[in-house]
C-alpha cells in the first residue's frame, strides 16, 4: 500500500485561517486580479485548506503538542 508510511505534518490553527481568509479575499478582487489569476488563488487557498484538514485528522498529537512548545520558548 502507497500510504502505509504516511505521516501527516502537524500544521498551526494559523495555517488553516489563511487559507480560508486567502479564499474569501479573492473572491472580494476577483475581477481586479482577473479570471485566470482568481481561478489560480482559490485553487491554492483550497489546496492549503484540504492540507490543514488532513493535517487535523491524521498528523499525531504527541507532534502537535511539541510543536506548541517549542513556539513558546
Amino acid at each position: 500500500m502507497v500510504f502505509k508510511n504516511f505521516k501527516a505534518a502537524p500544521l498551526s490553527s494559523g495555517f488553516m485561517f489563511t487559507a480560508i481568509v486567502g479564499f474569501f479575499i479573492t473572491i472580494y478582487f476577483w475581477n481586479l486580479v482577473g479570471e485566470t489569476f482568481g481561478f489560480v488563488f482559490i485553487l491554492f487557498c483550497i489546496i492549503l485548506f484540504i492540507a490543514s484538514v488532513i493535517s487535523m485528522t491524521y498528523a499525531a498529537p504527541e507532534d502537535i503538542l511539541a510543536m506548541e512548545d517549542r513556539r513558546k520558548r
